[in-house]
C-alpha cells in the first residue's frame, strides 16, 4: 500500500484532503502543527479527524511562531472581522494540482493579517522530511484558491515550485528511489463543493474546527448574519488547552464566514452549529 503524508489542521479543507487520500487507498500519516497559534482549538479537531478517518499515525510537531509574530494568529494583532462582504472575483491561475471548477471569491490582492509568514513552506518542509523517512511519494495539502483569504502560499504556482525544490533537495529523490508529488485535490473547488465531497466520502464535519478567533462560551456576543447562534461543542470537542474551558466560533472571521457560506451553498446544515 502506498503511503501519504497529509497536512492536517483540523479544518474543513485539510480534513477533506485526508478523506480524499483515504479514498485513494493510501496508508495515512497525518501531520499537525502546534505553533502556539491563537486558534489552538483546531488541534483537538485534528486529533479527532485523524482518529476517525483512520490515520496510521498522527504526528504533532510543536514550535513557537509567536517568537517571530507578524500575524494575527501568532501575535496580539486583532483578527479582522466582517471583511468578506466586499470581496471581488480574482483571476485565478489555471490549477495543475487538483480537480474542480473555476470561479468563486477571494479578497483579491489584499493579503490579510491572518497570513502567517512562510507557514506552508515551514509545514511542507516538515512534511517532505517525514515523507522521505517513510518512503511516501504523496504529500497532501488542503490548499484552495477559490473561497479563501488570498494567502500566497496556497497558489498552484507556489505548490509547483515547492514540489520542484523537494525533488532537488532530498537524498531519496536524488538517488532516484522516489519522486515527491505535492497533492492539492481541492485547489480549485468552491467551499460548497469541498463540503459535498467530504460528505460523499463520509467525513463528519462536526469534528472539524474553522474559527481563527475562538471565543469562550460566555464571551460570544455576535454571530454570522442570518445564522443561528453556534451551540458549544460537547466537552470532548470544545475544551481549550490549560483551563478546560469551552469555546465556540466567533462567527465573524474570514474562516467562519467562508465555512457558513460553504454549508449554505451546499444546502447542508453545518453540524457544528445548531
Amino acid at each position: 500500500m502506498s503511503k501519504a503524508v497529509v497536512l492536517l489542521s483540523g479544518g474543513i479543507d485539510s480534513s477533506t484532503a485526508l478523506a480524499v487520500a483515504k479514498s485513494e487507498g493510501h496508508e495515512l500519516y497525518a501531520l499537525t502543527f502546534d505553533y502556539n497559534q491563537r486558534h489552538k482549538r483546531e488541534l483537538e479537531s485534528a486529533g479527532l479527524v485523524a482518529s476517525t478517518i483512520g490515520a496510521q499515525k498522527h504526528l504533532i510537531i510543536r514550535f513557537d511562531l509567536r517568537e517571530i509574530g507578524g500575524s494575527a494568529l501568532t501575535s496580539e494583532i486583532e483578527v479582522p472581522k466582517d471583511r468578506i462582504q466586499n470581496t471581488v472575483p480574482p483571476t485565478h491561475p489555471s490549477p495543475s494540482r487538483g480537480e474542480g471548477k473555476g470561479g468563486g471569491e477571494s479578497l483579491g490582492s489584499v493579503i490579510p493579517v491572518t497570513y502567517v509568514p512562510a507557514r506552508n513552506t515551514i509545514f511542507l518542509s516538515f512534511a517532505i522530511a517525514w515523507a522521505e523517512v517513510l518512503g511516501a511519494e504523496n504529500i497532501f495539502i488542503g490548499a484552495n484558491v477559490i473561497d479563501y483569504s488570498g494567502y500566497p502560499d496556497c497558489r498552484p504556482e507556489y505548490l509547483r515550485a515547492f514540489e520542484d525544490m523537494a525533488n532537488l533537495a532530498t537524498k531519496t529523490t536524488v538517488e532516484g528511489r522516489l519522486r515527491f508529488m505535492i497533492r492539492a485535490p481541492l485547489i480549485s473547488m468552491k467551499k460548497s463543493e469541498i463540503i459535498r465531497k467530504g460528505v460523499e466520502l463520509g467525513l463528519d464535519y462536526s469534528l472539524t474546527w474553522s474559527c481563527y478567533d475562538p471565543q469562550k462560551k460566555q464571551n460570544l456576543g455576535h454571530i454570522i448574519q442570518n445564522t443561528a447562534p453556534p451551540t458549544p461543542p460537547s466537552p470532548s470537542r470544545g475544551e481549550g488547552e490549560g483551563g478546560g474551558e469551552s469555546y465556540v466560533p466567533c462567527g465573524l472571521c474570514d474562516s467562519c464566514v467562508f465555512r457558513a457560506k460553504g454549508f449554505k451553498e451546499a444546502g447542508i446544515k453545518d453540524p457544528l452549529i445548531k
